[in-house]
């Protein structure tokens, strides 16, 4: 077996698995090696950052390096992590997991022998600031006068608590030691600021229990009898994880810069909160039967936007802080040879005319679900739906954040058709006060307009931006907001033209990059989203075997714990872009539940 991890053998996306407590996540390898931490919080620095460098960046390694067989799953509805080895001399159970009841950042990892003797390495190599800074390590005691190693550096502590401490060499810690059959060993990690005082261990007993507890209430509230009932319910979990219990922010992925093309420079920090993602993340929450998370976001957006309605952004720090510069990091070398890594966002900046129409529809979802509207959050509404009818006709950078020059894309003008369409149901429907007429004069404008530059009769379809011929995967997004009727010839078309000229099996490309109107080298993998918007439309339109037949196709390239990255390589199969990525389940489950409704 190969050394997890480095440089030279680079562990596929797919074979990582994900621990969580909703504030923060780690990636932890098949072969036991958590690669990727960031703490306290989802955007914090890194205190591990071989995914995107190498062992000397920081990770937690605990794995039998002599196994010949490794078999991994979660614990029912959680993610509470369970890996068995199996080596010529024994077999043992690593369970790991970060625990959901307290208010501390920890990560518990145990191993029992079930048979025999197996043979264990762990090694913990800690470097704060995305594996740029050595920490001051030394050992020292709790307060139950327990041994514990502490490492230090600036604001920050981590605390390995453990049955067997490892032993100090060249600024990293290892031990090589047997586990036998009936025999446990445990180690928990913590973080604290460093000003406070050494934390004791956890009773881990209790909080693996009640983990697993929290996890599986949650994800047997979804309601759900289609036909991809796992995958469905994982992708939920998923979801969950990526809302933030505290705040109510809905992070976009776990991490960054993990690459759209191996090798090339289309590495972005997602650990943010896309207004966009978070609205398509809340419908796709709604449609299962969960309501709390709704409200949760209702409060972030308020507390994010306050203030002057015409500084929206289209992302924000999970506690709603507005402030994510992007820079480069230089001393880590990129998954792959992939760089510039890259942390904050420069499309934080960008003009994205689509972003409310998500927001409004996800809201009006809300509403139709029973959540009641504050005074405070329609008027928050009625403020941006006002300034958005004085940008509209505005070119901007469009669905995929483009770093080219500003267009008038046609999904972006479909937004703000739906963003005042949902503004008058508001009204319509749920008695809210605004100017309708005005409203229903400006949505009538915005559709004329669309129809008049935004499709193409030779092509019998829409396109990606006014002037254009080109083809995009967002246009799929028409039949959701119910643009136009699914029959009418104008949308399938589009659905056809789609299909034909970005979709290779059932797997799609958002556009094709070629074509430079993203301001980037060209070159990118199928984007997971755009796959299962397909199968969503094709359900719509009528063809729905085919839609059932590209759903099971695209279910099966989940990797073996049911998550999902960015974008997927056929060719090589395997996972490509940031992991686990919000997009991709949010629109696995919405695939789901429109081929249960079409059924």
């Amino acid at each position: 077996m190969s050394s997890p991890g480095t440089a030279a053998s680079r562990t596929p996306i797919e074979d990582y698995a994900v621990l969580g407590d909703s504030r923060t996540a780690a990636l932890v390898s098949r072969t036991g090696s958590i690669d990727w931490l960031c703490l306290p919080a989802l955007d914090s620095p890194a205190c591990f950052a071989n995914l995107l460098g190498t062992p000397e960046n920081g990770r937690w390694l605990i794995t039998a390096p002599d196994a010949t067989d490794v078999r991994r799953t979660y614990d029912g509805g959680s993610f509470v992590l369970t890996t068995v080895y199996t080596t010529a001399t024994g077999r043992a159970r690593v369970t790991e997991w970060m625990p959901m009841e307290d208010e501390r950042a920890d990560v518990l990892r145990r191993i029992e022998g079930l048979e025999g003797t197996v043979s264990f390495r762990h090694e913990l190599v800690i470097r704060f600031g995305y594996g740029a800074i050595a920490p001051w390590v030394r050992r020292t005691e709790d307060p139950n006068g327990k041994p514990v190693i502490r490492a230090v550096a600036g604001p920050d502590a981590l605390t390995l608590h453990g049955d067997r401490l490892p032993r100090a060499t060249d600024k990293r810690h290892e031990d090589d030691f047997d586990v036998l059959a009936g025999e446990r060993i445990q180690f928990s990690l913590t973080w604290t600021p460093s000003w406070a005082d050494v934390p004791e261990s956890l009773p881990a007993d209790d909080f693996l229990g009640a983990t697993a507890g929290i996890w599986d209430a949650w994800a047997s509230a979804g309601e759900y009898g289609g036909a991809y009932p796992d995958a469905v319910k994982r992708s939920l979990l998923v979801l969950r994880l990526l809302t933030n219990d505290e705040t109510g922010g809905i992070a976009a992925a776990v991490t960054t810069s993990l690459p759209e093309e191996f090798g090339g420079v289309r590495n972005w920090d997602y650990r943010y909160c896309w207004l966009r993602d978070a609205s398509l993340t809340l419908e796709a929450l709604l449609d299962f039967g969960y309501r709390e998370e709704a409200a949760g976001w209702r409060s972030w957006l308020l507390r994010a936007v306050a203030g002057d309605y015409e500084d929206l952004q289209i992302m924000y720090r999970m506690d709603g802080g507005r402030d994510l510069p992007e820079r480069e990091l230089p001393h880590l070398p990129g998954y792959a040879a992939s760089a510039p890594v890259r942390i904050g966002n420069g499309a934080v900046g960008q003009v994205q005319n689509d972003v409310l129409g998500e927001v409004m529809v996800a809201l009006d979802q809300a509403r139709e679900a029973g959540l009641v509207e504050s005074e405070d959050s329609w008027s928050l509404q009625v403020h941006l739906v006002e300034d958005m009818l004085e940008r509209w006709r505005d070119p901007d950078h469009g669905i995929w954040e483009i770093r080219g020059e500003r267009q008038h894309f046609t999904q972006s003008k479909v937004m703000c058709w739906a963003a005042v369409d949902r503004a008058i149901h508001g009204v319509a429907a749920h008695g809210l006060p605004g100017p309708i007429k005005k409203w229903h004069a400006a949505r009538e404008e915005i559709r004329a307009d669309i129809l008049a530059h935004g499709y193409d009769p030779a092509t019998n379809s829409f396109t990606q931006h006014y002037g254009s011929t080109e083809v995009d995967a967002s246009l799929l997004q028409l039949l959701q907001v119910h643009f136009l009727p699914p029959d009418d010839p104008r949308i399938v078309g589009t659905v056809t033209r789609i299909d034909a000229e970005l979709a290779h099996g059932p797997h799609v490309l958002r556009y094709h990059t070629a074509t430079g109107v993203d301001g980037l080298p060209a070159g990118e993998h199928h984007f997971y989203a755009c796959s299962f918007w397909l199968v969503d439309a094709l359900a719509r339109i009528g063809r729905t075997d085919e839609a059932a037949r590209r759903m099971s196709e695209l279910v099966a390239t989940v990797n073996d714990l049911g998550l999902l990255a960015e974008e997927y390589d056929p060719t090589n199969a395997r996972f490509a872009g940031n992991f686990p990525q919000a997009l991709s389940h949010l629109a696995l489950v919405r695939a789901a539940h429109t081929l249960e409704a079409t059924a």
